[in-house]
This record gives structure tokens, sequence and C-alpha cells, in this order.
């Protein structure tokens, strides 16, 4: 790849950050399928950045002089769905006071995203294939039929091979979605991006409100890294926003302390504060093989520094257990 082609690649996908190899895949797939009219499938956990990805094919294909049209289908009522989707016209059914115009037809000469396709509803579906397979379909009340170019993007969080599986979404369908698939990794197995994540968000929240911070703690990076992060990036965007607002003369708090503290909530409730601390610090131990510091040691896991772990684990009497040779 030429300087140019980097360059020209690097405005294309400027908003997904991170060079881990897991995430240079998908950019290569991107990248790839940009410069056909495949339709792609972009799986992945919620948070994952889909939508971003779906940007990135646009912005890299031939359409990306026209309109990029977005449609969650999880957020539409089913029965509002078709009409989001085709269109209608005025009278269709009870409410429809004016003429609508349909995404397919807003996406012509364009990409048209899908978000959550697994949520489209079993009777809508032959309409979305006859679209995908002919580039035509006739709007609500109409009998006059409407062709369309129109190159289509999807993404889903769900399993739709397993959702065939149990008649929950059409084979033909899934197949003809299926074209190209893009499986987005989670964060979780992204932890080398961890670190550019933290700076680019900070640098964007910090903008936004008008905040100076010093500098990113060890800590702050090491708790981020040993965290499992279910809501992936978008999580992780989350809190670093309030980390951010939370900043006190320019230095960073851990958000993560107030988010693992809500979760031990529960089991706490029923004993002294002093004993469940000393059970989360030997969990941790045990689950590192009593390795206190490091980026994979328990500190890094509690979230806390290395002094001030050993500092408690002195309070509550723990010691690394003896080996016998």
């Amino acid at each position: 790849m030429t300087m140019a082609d980097q360059d020209r690649r690097a405005r294309r996908f400027e908003q997904i950050v991170g060079d881990s190899a897991a995430l240079k895949v998908v950019l290569d797939q991107a990248q790839l399928v940009a410069a056909v009219d495949s339709t792609v499938l972009i799986q992945g956990e919620t948070g994952t950045g889909k939508e971003l990805i779906a940007h990135a094919i646009h912005n890299a294909s031939p359409r990306s002089g026209h309109p990029l049209i977005k449609l969650n289908c999880a957020a539409i009522p089913f029965d509002l769905l078709e009409s989001e989707l085709f269109g209608h016209e005025r009278g269709a059914f009870t409410g429809a006071v004016s003429q609508n115009i349909g995404r397919f037809e807003l996406a012509d000469k364009g990409t048209l995203f899908l978000d959550e396709v697994g949520d489209i509803p079993l009777s809508l579906q032959p309409k979305l294939l006859r679209v995908l397979q002919e580039q035509e379909f006739e709007r609500l009340g109409s009998g006059r039929t409407h062709r369309v170019d129109v190159r289509l993007v999807v993404a889903t969080h769900r399993d739709l091979e397993q959702m065939v599986k149990r008649d929950q979404f059409r084979s033909d369908l899934y197949y003809r979605l299926s074209v190209f698939p893009i499986t987005l990794p989670p964060l979780r197995e992204r932890l080398e991006d961890i670190v550019p994540l933290v700076e680019h968000y900070v640098e964007v929240f910090s903008c936004r409100m008008g905040k100076h911070i010093a500098g990113i703690p060890d800590e702050f990076v090491n708790a981020f890294r040993s965290y499992s992060w279910p809501g992936n990036i978008r999580e992780l965007q989350n809190l670093i926003e309030r980390a951010v607002i939370l900043a006190n003369d320019g230095v960073l708090p851990n958000p993560l302390h107030s988010t693992r503290a809500d979760s031990v909530l529960a089991s706490a409730a029923r004993e002294p504060f002093w004993e469940s601390d000393r059970i989360r610090i030997l969990r941790a131990l045990e689950t590192t093989g009593w390795r206190v510091g490091g980026p994979d040691g328990a500190a890094a896991r509690l979230g806390l520094n290395r002094t001030t772990l050993i500092s408690r684990m002195k309070k509550h009497g723990i010691f690394r257990p003896h080996v016998p040779t």
C-alpha cells in the first residue's frame, strides 16, 4: 500500500481508533468490500462500533458522493417499519395524512444501512428479500413499482444463523444478507486499543467541556485494561465522559471504582465492608495467581495502585500462601 493509499484510508477510517491486529483485519475487510456493491453483514456485540464500520464502507465506496441513509430496525414499531422502509401513499392506513418517502427511495444511488436487522418481523422479510433481489418495491397503498439502485449494509448483535434454525429468520434472506460477513471483535479482545481509545475520548470530552486534563494516570489505564467491558466501546466512551466531568484540577479519577462498587452492593449488603473488601482482594489475588503488580496483577484488576493494595493486604492480614518445595 502506497503512502497516498494509506492517507486515503486514514481519512475514510478516521473515526475508528485503534491499531490492534483484530481491528486491522476488520478494516482490511471493509476496505476490500467497499469497492464492490455486495451486501455486507456486520456482526458483533452491542457497542462494538458496527455503525462506524458501515460509514467507513460507504465513505470508501464509489457511492460516497451519494447519501448514506440509516435506519435502526429495533427502534421502529413493527406496524410502522414497512412504511419506514418502503414509504406509503396518503390514506394508505389510518393516520397516513400525507405521502411518505421510504428509506430505500431516499438511499437511491447510495447506501442504506439497516441496524439491528435481526429485529425485522418475519412477515416483512419477504418484501426485504424482493427489493434485494430485484431492486424494486411498491409503497404502501400504491400499485406503482419503484426501481432503485441501493447498496445495502446491515448490522446485528443477534446470531442470525441460530435464528434461522429456530425459524425466527428466513434462511433465504439470511443467505442474501450474509454475502460478505464482517465480525467485529469485542473490546476485551482488543486490549492493545485501550490506551489509544482512552486518549482519544479524553481529548474529545475535555475539549467539548473546556477542561484541562493534566494526564492519564497509570492506575486509570491499568484498571481499564483489566476490565471485561461488557458494553464494549460505548461503555468505555460513557465512562471516559463521566471521568472528565468528575475531573478536579486536571486529575482524571477512575470511574471504574464506582462501577465495580455498584456491582457488589447486593452481596455486600449483608456483610461488613471490611469483610467484603477482604474477600474481593483475596478473589483478585487468587485469579491472578497472587501477582500483585503489573497490568495483569490484582492491583490493576481492582483498580488500585500497587502500594495501596499491599497496604490493604497488611490491614486485612492477607499474606501469600507458602508453597512447600
